[in-house]
């Protein structure tokens, strides 16, 4: 599972990992009541939502973690993650630290990966280089990454995403590590 406050690089690394390893590494698809930003893709990117079928989802169980982020919820759809599981694939959670959480308390054994921006200020120059929320969105998701910053010392391992290459070839070792043990 890779956490970390929004902008820090998931999805960039996220998507290396899987092109490296698409045999034996599955991405779990959040579903999310926020609209879709420019060029998502419905059940690609996320299963796009509304707040009565989120609500729906919650209520049924059907979420092994979910969050609220910044005036919308997400959360992991259950019966993928166990669907490849099942399969002999790992599943890779893209997801905020709360989450992470959340999945440490249900799951037996996750590998729990904390991306850390290289700092804060770089952290701000991603989320406004989106060019996707305005400025109360953007000033709420520094003040969240403020916060969850300081959740990186439960993680099992912490990588700094100064330099996408790097950070996802650090995270493919620590994947592969735990393989073996």
């Amino acid at each position: 599972m890779i956490a970390g406050p929004s902008g820090v690089g998931k999805g960039t690394i996220v998507r290396r990992l899987l092109a490296r390893d698409p045999r034996r590494l599955a991405l779990s698809v959040s579903a999310t009541t926020r609209a879709p930003r420019p060029a998502e893709v419905d059940g690609i990117d996320y299963r796009f939502v509304s707040e009565e079928d989120f609500d729906r989802m919650i209520a049924d169980g059907e979420l092994l973690e979910w969050a609220e982020i910044v005036g919308h919820r997400s959360g992991t759809p259950r019966t993928f993650v166990d669907e490849q599981l099942a399969a002999g694939r790992d599943v890779v959670l893209e997801i905020d630290p709360n989450g992470a959480a959340q999945i440490r308390d249900r799951v037996p054994d996750p590998l729990l990966i904390f991306l850390m921006p290289p700092s804060m200020d770089e952290l701000e120059r991603r989320l406004r280089g989106r060019g996707t929320e305005d400025e109360e969105a953007i000033r709420g998701r520094l003040a969240a990454a403020e916060r969850e910053l300081e959740e990186a010392s439960w993680f099992d391992r912490v990588v700094v995403n100064d330099d996408a290459g790097r950070a996802a070839d650090e995270v493919a070792a620590i994947i592969e590590a735990s393989r073996t043990t």
